[in-house]
């Protein structure tokens, strides 16, 4: 297992750019699936999650060619579906948690799907029960073997329908999105999510030939067709790792520009950190951050305290939610923050406390912290990365800290995070990986 040796406490400087989003590039890689035909995908991020989605779909026999670092084609004209049902299969699946995406697709194309009960991050349960209601709505027949943990849908044909998520699941949404395009006759979805990467996989599919209405809104309209042809698709700089280096720059008093965000895809996030004091302007379709010595906390306008809180999009995305807890730690004034969708993202904050952070855990969804204005300096520690977010909210503490602190269990920032290290350095920061 890899580490990170950090030597906090030094300014950033320069320019970097956000990779392609991870949450966007899991979806859009299972909609290869669809058709039989090539389809060209670039600004992939080169990241552990999205090349172990890769590795599977190439052993389910999709044809791949890697044209250059970050763009790929490929071809899902020849697939060996007894894969699905191989214990090599239940063992690459079960790593990943993006791999329920395969399902919706697998379905819809060749009548059936099956995934082992997916890993990922240790923030609590993450349900995949819309996913299956929606197949099961559609005309799948679902089974689960409890032994194996392992998933099952069967449908000789499917058929459009109107439904109801119970809850505006991103994944789930793109899983039945995937189903419906090639379903017989109109589906409508209420209560889909609506997020900037869902509305990028239904712009590609409707440029692959699916006829999806309300993209962007939560109630989508889906007329099925009969095939999905080819297409090119690029994917959008990740918003959650542009949250990361707004934190990075403020919590180092550092100057920094971050290089084509695609601001208009960036929903409330810039507000939110406006909202704790820290300035950054748009140039163009770059943010730039200027060296702030000291940021502050606004309160709400009747005087009461800050509550940030995640909600569905356009809600602020709850992986920012770390984020945002890092960086309030040296601001000035006090925040609230509120974890309403994964019971267990907030349980790192007991690092921060070692580190000398003041925040005081309420419960499982709920910290407050007390900034600290930057008059004491965050203690380095050693400390083990629990997820991807989490993981990254340590770094930037790491980076801001007095002395020279050690990050275990790094893989879990790698799936998220590409070349996190190289870049960083590129930008001045004392950062060694050691494996």
């Amino acid at each position: 297992m890899a580490t990170f040796i950090i030597e906090g406490g030094h300014k950033l400087s320069g320019e970097i750019t956000p990779q392609g989003a991870k949450n966007e590039a899991l979806q859009i890689l299972c909609a290869v699936l669809l058709t039989a035909e090539k389809v060209t995908i670039s600004n992939i991020p080169d990241i552990r999650d999205v090349n172990k989605l890769i590795f599977i779909l190439g052993e389910l026999g999709v044809k791949i060619e890697k044209v250059n670092a970050d763009t790929y084609i490929f071809q899902a004209d020849d697939l060996d579906l007894t894969y699905l049902e191989s214990e090599k299969f239940k063992k690459d699946g079960s790593s990943l948690r993006g791999s329920i995406m395969i399902v919706g697709p697998l379905l819809a194309r060749f009548g059936k799907g099956y995934i082992p009960r997916p890993g990922g991050d240790k923030i609590g349960r993450r349900r995949l029960d819309t996913h299956f209601e929606g197949f099961i709505k559609l005309g799948a027949t679902f089974r689960y073997n409890k032994d194996e943990k392992f998933y099952g849908v069967e449908a000789s044909e499917l058929i459009g329908t109107n439904m109801l998520l119970d809850e505006a699941s991103v994944t789930g949404t793109a899983n039945i999105v995937m189903a419906a395009v090639l379903a017989k006759g109109i589906t409508t979805i209420y209560n889909a999510a609506c997020e900037p990467y869902l509305q990028q996989l239904c712009k590609m599919l409707n440029s692959m030939g699916a006829k999806i209405r309300g993209v962007g809104s939560n109630l989508l309209i889906i007329d099925g067709v009969k095939e999905l042809n080819g297409c090119s698709h690029r994917v959008l700089p990740d918003m959650i790792e542009i949250g990361s280096w707004i934190g990075m720059a403020a919590m180092t008093k550092s100057s920094i520009t971050i290089k084509d965000v695609s601001w208009n895809d960036l929903g409330l996030i810039p507000r939110v950190f406006q909202k704790i004091g820290i300035n950054l302007e748009r140039r163009g379709d770059d943010i730039f951050i200027p060296e702030q010595e000291s940021y502050e906390i606004q309160n709400f306008i009747d005087g009461s305290i800050l509550t940030i809180s995640d909600a569905p999009w356009p809600g602020f995305t709850p992986d920012l939610l770390s984020i945002i807890l890092v960086v309030a730690t040296q601001a000035k004034g006090s925040v609230l923050i509120h974890q309403k969708m994964f019971e267990s993202r907030l349980f790192f904050v007991d690092k921060l406390i070692d580190m000398g952070a003041k925040v005081i855990l309420c419960d499982p969804h709920r910290a407050t912290v007390i900034g600290m204005n930057h008059e004491s300096s965050l203690k380095a520690t050693t400390m083990t990365s629990p997820d991807i977010r989490a993981g990254i909210s340590l770094l930037i503490a790491a980076l801001s800290a007095q002395g020279t602190s050690t990050i275990q269990n790094i893989e879990q920032i790698d799936r998220g995070y590409q070349n996190i290290d190289e870049r960083l350095r590129a930008i001045g920061a004392k950062i060694t990986r050691v494996e």
